[in-house]
C-alpha cells in the first residue's frame, strides 16, 4: 500500500495533466480586457482581465458542461464564495475562492460581479487565466475624458497562444479522412489504387462515421467528445482525455486554444493527433506486464 501511495505522488496521471495545461493555456489575445488600476494624466497602469463567460467557454470546451460544477455562498460582508468542481481523471476535485462585489450603485449588479469574481478566482486555481498575474505592469494612453485606456498593452510571448505561422494546404496536402485507410492522394501519381490487405479493413476505428474530414471547428469538436466518450466506455482512458490531448497538441502547434475555431489544416492536424493518441492507447492496452 505504501509503494502504491508513493507512486500516485511521484507519477501524475498523463490525461490529467494534458487536461490541467489545457485548462491553463493563453486565451486569444482579441478576448483580453484592460482596466486602469492607476492613473495619472493622460497616463494608466493597465491591468488585464477576462470576463467571466470565456472561464465558463474553457471549461465547456476540455471537461464538457457535464464535468464541472460551481456553488455560492453569500458572505456577511457581501461577498461571494464560490466552490468550483471538476472531474480529473475519474475524481471530483474542488478548489474555493471569495469575489468581492463592484462599486457600482446597483445592489443586483454589485452582487452579480461578486459571483463573477469569485467564479474567476477559483479557477485560477487550476490554471485558467494563471499567466494574465505574469503580466509586466503596463504604462498605455489614457482618455480622462472617456475615462477609457485609448492604447492596448503588448502582451509577451508566453501569453500568446502561439506564433507559429501555418500556410493552407493544397488539395494535395489534404489529409484522408479518419475512417478513409487508403494512403493519401499525390500529385504526381494522382488516386492511389484500392487495396485489398486485411490489415487495412480491421484499421483502428476513427472519431468519423463519414468518410470525409469533418468541415468546420464545430464538427470536429463534436466528434472528438463522442469519439472521446468511446474510448472512455471502453476503458482506455478517462473521460476527456482524447479532447484535452488534441486540444493540448493544437495549441503547441500554434492553433487556437478554441478547438471550435479550427479549419483546414488545423482539422486535419486533429486528425493525425488522434490517430497517434488512439494507437498508443492500444499499445499500452495489448503490452504485457512485466511486474506485479
Amino acid at each position: 500500500m505504501v509503494a502504491v501511495a508513493a507512486d500516485r505522488l511521484t507519477h501524475r496521471d498523463p490525461a490529467v495533466k494534458a487536461i490541467t495545461e489545457v485548462l491553463a493555456a493563453p486565451f486569444d489575445p482579441r478576448e483580453i480586457k484592460f482596466k486602469p488600476q492607476m492613473v495619472k494624466n493622460n497616463r494608466a497602469l493597465a491591468i488585464a482581465y477576462v470576463d467571466v463567460r470565456l472561464i465558463e467557454d474553457r471549461l465547456d470546451q476540455v471537461l464538457g458542461a457535464e464535468n464541472w460544477q460551481d456553488e455560492y455562498e453569500n458572505l456577511s460582508d457581501g461577498s461571494v464564495m464560490c466552490r468550483l468542481r471538476l472531474k480529473l481523471g475519474g475524481e471530483w476535485v474542488t478548489k474555493m475562492d471569495v469575489g468581492s462585489p463592484s462599486e457600482q450603485p446597483d445592489v443586483g449588479d454589485r452582487l452579480k460581479a461578486a459571483f463573477s469574481d469569485a467564479l474567476k478566482r477559483a479557477a485560477v486555481k487550476f490554471g485558467i487565466g494563471r499567466y494574465l498575474y505574469r503580466l509586466p505592469p503596463q504604462w498605455v494612453e489614457y482618455d480622462p475624458a472617456r475615462k477609457q485606456i485609448t492604447q492596448l498593452p503588448q502582451l509577451p510571448g508566453f501569453a500568446l497562444p502561439g506564433t507559429r505561422a501555418v500556410a493552407k494546404p493544397t488539395a494535395a496536402e489534404v489529409l484522408p479522412a479518419p475512417n478513409d485507410t487508403s494512403p493519401a492522394r499525390s500529385p504526381a501519381t494522382g488516386p492511389a489504387a484500392p487495396s485489398n490487405d486485411a490489415a487495412a479493413k480491421t484499421a483502428t476505428p476513427e472519431p468519423t462515421k463519414t468518410g470525409q474530414l469533418p468541415a468546420t471547428g464545430q464538427e470536429l469538436h463534436r466528434r472528438l467528445r463522442e469519439y472521446d466518450a468511446k474510448l472512455a466506455s471502453q476503458k482506455l482512458c478517462q473521460p476527456g482525455a482524447l479532447l484535452a490531448h488534441v486540444t493540448q497538441a493544437g495549441v503547441k502547434a500554434g492553433y487556437s486554444a478554441n478547438m471550435t475555431d479550427w479549419a483546414g489544416p488545423a482539422i486535419a492536424f486533429a486528425v493525425e493527433v488522434v490517430k497517434e493518441f488512439d494507437q498508443s492507447l492500444r499499445a499500452d492496452k495489448t503490452e504485457p506486464r512485466t511486474a506485479a
